[in-house]
C-alpha cells in the first residue's frame, strides 16, 4: 500500500464549505479529491487551490445519489493514490417546505442527496479504511438537526438522518479504527448566498450588515471556520473523539 501523505475525499467540493474544507486539507499537505455533481467546477476548483495551496488536488464528476457514481470515486482515489484516509461527506441539498407543502419528487430528491448519498459515500470509502485499520469520516449535518425555524421539514428529516448514521457507524467501526463524527454549521455567508444576493441586487457588503448580530458572536460564520472544525475532527488532534456532534454556529444553539 502507498505509504504516502494521506489521502481525503470531499463530497460537494466545487464551492461553499466543501471547496474551502478542500482548501484546508490541501494546506495541511493531504492529497485531496473533490467530487460534485457540477465536475468542471470541481476541476475549477482543484486547479485554483492547486495553484494557491500547492500539493496534489484533482476534481471530479459525482452525484451522490448514485452508488455506482461514488464507487467509482473511491476506485479512482486508489487507483491514483493507494489508500483512503478521510471523508468529508458534505454534498447536499436545501429546500424549504412544509410536510403538506412537498411533492413525492422533492422527497426524493432531498433524501437520494442529502440520506443516500452520505451512505453512498461512506459504503464507498470505507473498505478501503478497514483494510488500513485506520479512517476518518465527518459528515456535514445542520444545526436543523437539532431545532427547526419552521417550514423545512424535508432538510430538517435528513440533517438529523446525518447524525443518526453517523453514531451508527462509529458504534460499528471505533474497533476497525475508523472514527466518525458529525458537524452542524450554524448560518454561513458562501459564495452561493452572495451570488444569490447579487442576483437580487443586495451587495456583499450589504448582506453581511443585514446579518450582523447572529448567533452570540453577533456575525454569520465565513467557510473556512467551518472547514477549520472539519479538519480538527479528521486530524490526529482528535484521535480519541469519535461519535460527536461538533455545533459550529456561533453559539446559535444555546439560545436561539
Amino acid at each position: 500500500m502507498n505509504e504516502g501523505p494521506r489521502v481525503c475525499v470531499v463530497t460537494g467540493g466545487a464551492a461553499g464549505i466543501g471547496r474551502a474544507c478542500v482548501e484546508r486539507f490541501a494546506k495541511e499537505g493531504l492529497r485531496v479529491l473533490a467530487a460534485d455533481v457540477d465536475g468542471a467546477a470541481a476541476a475549477a476548483a482543484a486547479r485554483d487551490i492547486k495553484m494557491r495551496a500547492g500539493g496534489e488536488v484533482i476534481g471530479v464528476a459525482c452525484e451522490v445519489s448514485d452508488a455506482g457514481a461514488c464507487e467509482a470515486v473511491a476506485a479512482q482515489a486508489l487507483e491514483r493514490w493507494g489508500r483512503i484516509d478521510v471523508l468529508v461527506g458534505n454534498a447536499g441539498l436545501q429546500t424549504p417546505g412544509r410536510l403538506l407543502d412537498a411533492t413525492d419528487a422533492e422527497w426524493d430528491r432531498l433524501v437520494g442527496v442529502n440520506l443516500r448519498g452520505i451512505v453512498n459515500s461512506c459504503r464507498a470509502v470505507l473498505p478501503a479504511m478497514l483494510r488500513q485499520r485506520d479512517g476518518r469520516i465527518v459528515l456535514v449535518s445542520s444545526i436543523n438537526a437539532v431545532l427547526s425555524p419552521g417550514g423545512m421539514t424535508l432538510y430538517d428529516m435528513t440533517k438529523t438522518g446525518v447524525l443518526g448514521i453517523m453514531r451508527s457507524l462509529a458504534v460499528d467501526h471505533g474497533r476497525d479504527g475508523v472514527r466518525v463524527n458529525g458537524v452542524c454549521p450554524g448560518a454561513t455567508l458562501t459564495d452561493h448566498h452572495i451570488r444569490a444576493a447579487a442576483a437580487r441586487g443586495v451587495s456583499e457588503a450589504e448582506l453581511r450588515r443585514r446579518t450582523e448580530g447572529y448567533a452570540l458572536l453577533g456575525r454569520v460564520a465565513e467557510p473556512a471556520e467551518i472547514a477549520a472544525a472539519i479538519y480538527f475532527l479528521a486530524s490526529d488532534a482528535a484521535s480519541f473523539v469519535t461519535g460527536a456532534t461538533l455545533m459550529v454556529d456561533g453559539g446559535f444553539t444555546v439560545r436561539g
